[in-house]
C-alpha cells in the first residue's frame, strides 16, 4: 500500500480522525435511516420475479397483461373447494357454495367473474374459481376470500381456499414475517456467540452496533439502487440480505478485534495498536469482501430472476458490511479504550499467546505428517461428497412448506375429487385467427382433461387447458412439453404455453443451465481475486480446488440431513447453484484469512514456520468466525419454507466443514507438503528458493520492499 492509502486505512484509529469517522456515520444514518424502512416498497413478488427471464411461461405472463383493463394488475385464480370426507355433498353445502359466489364478487378482478360451483364426478366436492388481483394486496384479498368461505360452513363440509393466488399469498406471508423473525433470531445467535467468544459483558456490544450501522446502510442502499438503478429485489433476497450482513460483518469484527488485541499487547498507545491492526487486517478483509461481492455478482449471469436478485443484493450487503466494519468499529473501539475487553484486558508487554495452544498442537501434528494429513482429510471430504449420488431434485408445491398451509390442503382436496390439474389449468395465448386450430391440436395431446375458451384482446386469444395430473408433477410437465410441441406445429399461431406447471418446468431447465454457466464464472473471478491477493498461482489453485471439493462434500452431507433428519421430499432446483456460490464466496474467506497471515509470517520466518505461525495465530478467530457464520445461517433451518431451510443447512454445514477440516488441516498440510512451491511464481517463492540455497540464512526476513511486491 502507498503511504496515502495506509494513512486513509488507519484513519479510524487516529486520535482526531476517529471522531470524524463516527460523526460521519451518525450523519449518514440520520440521512439514510428513513429510507432503510422502505425496502419492502421496492420488492417484486409477482410470478415473473421468480422465473427465468427467457422462459416461455414468463413471456406468456406478459402477454396475458393485454387481456386486462390495467396491465399493472396481475389476475390469478383462487379456488374455493367444498368437500365431504366420505359420501355425497349435502344440500347445505351446495347452498353455501352458491351463496359464496355472490359473496366473492367484491374481491373479483375488474372484467372477471366468479365461476358457478362445479361438482366433482364422485359427487363429494364443489369447486368455485375466484379470479382476483393483487392491486390492493394479495394477502389481504386471500384472507378476505377465506373469511367468506369459512363463515357459516355447514357441519361435515370442509372448506379451503387454494389455487395459484392462495399459494402465492401463503408464500409471501412467510416472507412478510421473515425479516423480523430472522433479525431477532440472528441477533440472539450472534450475541450469545460473541459473549462466549469474548467472555466479556461489554465487548460483544460493539460488533453488534457496527453491524447495525451496516444494516441501515445496506437497506437504504438497496432501496435506492432498486428505485433508481433497477436493482432486482424480491422477498427472498431481502430476507437473506440481513443474515448475510450480520454473518459477514461479525466475521470481519472478529478478525479485526483479534488483531487489535494482539497489537495492544505490543503497543502501549491504543491508537497506534489500532492503526497497525487496520493496516495488517485490511488486505484480508478487503479481499474477503471483494470475493463475496464479486462471487455473488456473478449471479447476474443467471437466467432465473430470483437468483440474480439474491446475488446482486447480497453483493451490496457485503460491500456495506465491509465499509462499516473497517471504519465505525475501529473508531468506537479506540474511543472506549482498553477497558472494553474487561475482565481480560490486554496489557502492554504481556505475551500475546500462551506457549501451547490447541492450534499449536494441531499445527505440530499436521507438520509431522503433512502428506498423510491432507490425504486423510481429502478422503473424508470425498466420502461426504458421495452423498450427492442419487440425490432427488424438484419440490412439488405441496412439499415447499414444512407445515401445510391452507393452499396445500386445498390442492389435496381437489386432487382427491377432480382431475389434479383442475385448480390450476395451463394457459395458452395464440393469434385469434388460429385459435380453433390450436384448440384442435391441444385436444389431441395426452394428459389433457379439457380445454376452455378464454378472452380475446388485440388479435390474441386465450385458452385454459385442464391437465389430468397434479400441476407440478413430472407427468404434468410432460404434458406441457406435448402442448408446446403441438401448438408449435400450428402455422401462424405463434402460441405460448404457460401456467404453474410450465413455470416449474422452465425453472427446472433454467436452474440446470445456470449451474453450467455461472459456476465457471464464479471460479474464474475468485481465482483472479486470489491471485491479486497472494501474488502467486499455485496457492490460489490450491485454495480453489479445496473450495470446490468442500462444496460438493457439504452438498452430500446436507442431503443426508435433508433425507434422514429433516425428512424433506427432495432438494429444490436452486440449491446446488445458490449453495455453490454462497459457499465459494463465504467459505473461501477463512482460507483468505489464513493464507494472508501465513504469507505475512513466511516473509518474516520462512515457509514451514510461517505456515504454523499463521495457523496458530488465526486458529481461534477463524474458528469463532466460522461458528458464528454457520450458526447465523442455521437460523434458516427453522423457517417454514423448505427452500430457505435447505439453503441455511447447506451453508451452515459447508462453513463448518471449511472451518474445522479444510482450513485447519487440508490447506496447511498441502502448503507444508508443497513447500516454497506454494508461492510460485511470486517474489515469495523466489525469496524462499534463495533462502533454501543460502547456508545460515534460514531465518532471514524478506526485505520490506519485496514483501510488498510479494
Amino acid at each position: 500500500m502507498s503511504a496515502r492509502i495506509k494513512q486513509l486505512v488507519a484513519a479510524p484509529g487516529g486520535r482526531r480522525t476517529k471522531w470524524l469517522v463516527l460523526a460521519a456515520w451518525i450523519l449518514l444514518l440520520v440521512a439514510l435511516g428513513p429510507l432503510a424502512g422502505k425496502l419492502g416498497d421496492v420488492e417484486d413478488s409477482s410470478p415473473n420475479a421468480f422465473l427465468p427471464r427467457s422462459a416461455e411461461s414468463a413471456e406468456l405472463n406478459t402477454e396475458l397483461e393485454k387481456f386486462r383493463g390495467d396491465p399493472d394488475d396481475e389476475v390469478m385464480p383462487a379456488v374455493a373447494v367444498y368437500s365431504v370426507p366420505d359420501g355425497a355433498m349435502t344440500e347445505a353445502g351446495r347452498q353455501k357454495a352458491a351463496a359464496d359466489v355472490r359473496a366473492f364478487a367484491p374481491y373479483v378482478a375488474a372484467g372477471e367473474r366468479v365461476t358457478p360451483p362445479v361438482a366433482s364426478d364422485d359427487g363429494g366436492a364443489l369447486m368455485t374459481i375466484v379470479p382476483i388481483t393483487d392491486e390492493d394486496g394479495l394477502g389481504d384479498t386471500i384472507e378476505a376470500v377465506r373469511g367468506v368461505a369459512a363463515d357459516g360452513a355447514p357441519p361435515g363440509v370442509d372448506v379451503e381456499v387454494g389455487g395459484p393466488a392462495a399459494s402465492l399469498a401463503d408464500s409471501v406471508a412467510v416472507f412478510d414475517s421473515l425479516d423480523a423473525t430472522l433479525m431477532l433470531a440472528t441477533l440472539a445467535v450472534v450475541t450469545v456467540l460473541l459473549l462466549i467468544t469474548y467472555r466479556s459483558p461489554l465487548l460483544w456490544l460493539f460488533p453488534v452496533l457496527a453491524v447495525g450501522f451496516a444494516a441501515v446502510l445496506t437497506q437504504a442502499g438497496t432501496y435506492l439502487l432498486a428505485k433508481h438503478a433497477s436493482l432486482p429485489v424480491d422477498p427472498q433476497s431481502a430476507g437473506i440480505l440481513m443474515v448475510l450482513v450480520f454473518g459477514v460483518g461479525t466475521d470481519y469484527a472478529l478478525l479485526l478485534i483479534a488483531r487489535y488485541r494482539e497489537e495492544l499487547h505490543r503497543h502501549e498507545d491504543r491508537h497506534e495498536a489500532m492503526q497497525l491492526a487496520l493496516r495488517r487486517c485490511f488486505p484480508a478483509i478487503l479481499a474477503s469482501a471483494a470475493t463475496i461481492a464479486a462471487g455473488l455478482s456473478c449471479l447476474y449471469f443467471a437466467d432465473i430472476s430470483s437468483s440474480r436478485s439474491l446475488g446482486l443484493v447480497g453483493a451490496v450487503g457485503a460491500v456495506c458490511a465491509f465499509l462499516a466494519l473497517v471504519t465505525v468499529l475501529p473508531a468506537l473501539l479506540v474511543i472506549v479504550g482498553r477497558w472494553v475487553f474487561w475482565p481480560f484486558v490486554p496489557r502492554h508487554g504481556t505475551p500475546v499467546h500462551g506457549h501451547r495452544t490447541v492450534w499449536s498442537r494441531i499445527g505440530g501434528a499436521v507438520s509431522r505428517r503433512p502428506r498423510w494429513s491432507w490425504l486423510m482429510s481429502l478422503g473424508l471430504t470425498a466420502v461426504l461428497a458421495f452423498g450427492v449420488v442419487g440425490m432427488d431434485f424438484g419440490l412439488k408445491q405441496s412439499e415447499m412448506f414444512q407445515d401445510k398451509p391452507e393452499s396445500v390442503v386445498a390442492q389435496e382436496r381437489i386432487s382427491a375429487h377432480y382431475p389434479s390439474g383442475a385448480s390450476d389449468p395451463a394457459d395458452i395465448v395464440t393469434n385469434a385467427a388460429a385459435k380453433d386450430a390450436v384448440r384442435a391440436a391441444v385436444e389431441q395431446v395426452d394428459g389433457v382433461a379439457g380445454v376452455a375458451d378464454g378472452d380475446t384482446a388485440g388479435g390474441l386469444a386465450a385458452l385454459r387447458v385442464t391437465l389430468d395430473d397434479e400441476p407440478d408433477s413430472d407427468a404434468a410437465k410432460d404434458t406441457v412439453d406435448g402442448l408446446r410441441t403441438a401448438v408449435g406445429a400450428v402455422d401462424g399461431a405463434d402460441a405460448l404455453v404457460g401456467g404453474t406447471t410450465a413455470e416449474a418446468l422452465d425453472t427446472q431447465r433454467a436452474a440446470d443451465r445456470d449451474l453450467r454457466v455461472v459456476v465457471p464464472i464464479v471460479l474464474l473471478v475468485v481465482f483472479l481475486v486470489l491471485i491479486g491477493l497472494l501474488r502467486a498461482l499455485v496457492a490460489p489453485l490450491l485454495l480453489l480446488a479445496t473450495a470446490v471439493l468442500s462444496n460438493v462434500a457439504a452438498l452430500g452431507a446436507s442431503y443426508l440431513l435433508f433425507d434422514h433428519v429433516f425428512d424433506f421430499a427432495a432438494v429444490d432446483w436452486s440449491i446446488p447453484l445458490m449453495g455453490f456460490v454462497f459457499l465459494t464466496a463465504l467459505g473461501i474467506d477463512y482460507n483468505i484469512f489464513l493464507m494472508t497471515r501465513v504469507r505475512e509470517e513466511v516473509a518474516l520466518h520462512g515457509h514451514a514456520k510461517g505456515v504454523l505461525t499463521g495457523l496458530t495465530s488465526t486458529g481461534g478467530v477463524i474458528t469463532s468466525a466460522g461458528i458464528v457464520l454457520a450458526a447465523t445461517f442455521s437460523v434458516f433451518a427453522g423457517l417454514p419454507l423448505v427452500t430457505m431451510a435447505q439453503m441455511g443447512v447447506l451453508v451452515g454445514v459447508g462453513v463448518l466443514l471449511d472451518t474445522f477440516l479444510v482450513r485447519t488441516v487440508m490447506v496447511p498440510a498441502l502448503a507444508l507438503d508443497l513447500g516454497r512451491w506454494t508461492w510460485w511464481p511470486g517474489a515469495l517463492f523466489r525469496h524462499e528458493t534463495r533462502r533454501a540455497g543460502a547456508p545460515g540464512a534460514g531465518e532471514a526476513a524478506l526485505p520490506e520492499a519485496d514483501r510488498v511486491r510479494a
